[in-house]
């Protein structure tokens, strides 16, 4: 062995020439949604890449009747959902801190899930998404479509699905 040589690896080192620079890892709270995270992170880590992770709050749907009632229960979401993205999103910083990677966290209010995705993507100059694939089935599929599939067709960025 010739003196002076290492045989440690250097260390990954984000250069303007890393294809990722900002992920966005789109979470629900399920853990198919959590797999995906933890994919996007070890896909970050090496790339030296900044996770944003990112819950997409639905707004409460109502049916027009009994007003009183569903106005309580309106209010009653709409200060309980940011609670419970909240403790999504601290599951998602506890674990990029636990892999050694930047996160940043935000929720929003949206109508769509896949149209708050496909702005934070923007707001938040992001590369590439990293999420699950719900794969919904039968008359859901046909009606609703899938938010993975919506975005999917609306991204202008690379979209890594995850089963």
């Amino acid at each position: 062995m010739t003196s002076g040589t290492s045989t440690r690896p250097e260390p990954a080192v984000a250069s303007s020439k890393a294809p990722f620079h900002r992920i966005l890892l789109p979470i629900d709270g399920s853990e198919l949604s959590l797999h995906a995270f933890r994919i996007g992170l070890e896909l970050a880590k090496p790339l030296c890449s900044t996770v944003v992770a990112l819950h997409a709050v639905p707004p409460f749907n109502t049916i027009a009747y009994m007003t009183e009632f569903l106005a309580a229960a309106e209010l009653r979401y709409s200060q309980e959902a940011p609670q419970i993205a909240s403790r999504y999103l601290d599951t998602a910083k506890a674990l990029a801190r636990e892999a050694g990677v930047s996160c940043e966290s935000h929720f929003a209010f949206g109508e769509q899930p896949h149209d708050a995705i496909l702005k934070a993507v923007d707001e938040h100059h992001c590369d590439l998404i990293v999420m699950a694939s719900h794969g919904r089935h039968g008359l859901d599929r046909l009606i609703l479509g899938s938010e993975t599939q919506k975005v999917l067709a609306g991204s202008r960025v690379p979209v890594l699905v995850c089963r």
